[in-house]
């Protein structure tokens, strides 16, 4: 069976203090909630080996209630792991073999898993053309939108619209 096609992936992805982790947050509480096993893959994109002190945010995960958790920066996979280099794919490889249902990354915007975008000022709109596979956008009431986008778009306000919308998303067969 091919990867994502017996579990949902969904990718989370914005700029720093956009509100990742707490839209990830969301969607593991719901989706625990509706009885779905969620694993979750962070990018630590600031630079640097993760130490457990920067994997606050995996931690918040688990704490919503990820069945499995990891994060991956400067070839280091925080689940103790060491090798030369992390792609998503070998990580994406070792849940493999671990059942859950819906797999959350935060980050690694250059995939080209489902994707839901947070906007959260003017400058991050460049993230639109950036990215692939968008699902819908989340903007911050400092995000101008001036006119429609061509994807679902709530506020990020609009908590129970966009959480219905993703688990809708997430529920879906690949």
């Amino acid at each position: 069976m091919a990867l994502g096609q017996h579990r949902k992936i969904l990718q989370i992805v914005g700029y720093q203090n956009s509100g990742k982790t707490t839209v990830m947050e969301q969607l593991i509480t719901q989706a625990t909630t509706e009885g779905l096993r969620v694993g979750t893959i962070k990018h630590h994109g600031h630079g640097g080996i993760p130490t457990i002190e920067s994997s606050k945010d995996s931690a918040r995960h688990e704490k919503a209630g990820a069945s499995v958790t990891a994060v991956e920066g400067e070839g280091t996979l925080r689940m103790s792991i060491h090798q030369s280099n992390w792609q998503l794919a070998d990580i994406l490889a070792i849940y493999e073999s671990i059942e859950m249902d819906i797999i959350l990354i935060e980050g690694y915007k250059n995939e080209h898993y489902p994707k839901v975008v947070l906007l959260r000022q003017a400058e991050d709109q460049s993230l639109l053309q950036k990215v692939s596979n968008i699902v819908c956008v989340l903007y911050w009431p400092t995000y101008p939108l001036d006119k429609p986008l061509d994807y679902p778009t709530f506020s990020i306000q609009e908590k129970a619209q966009y959480i219905e919308v993703l688990m809708r998303e997430m529920r879906r067969k690949s």
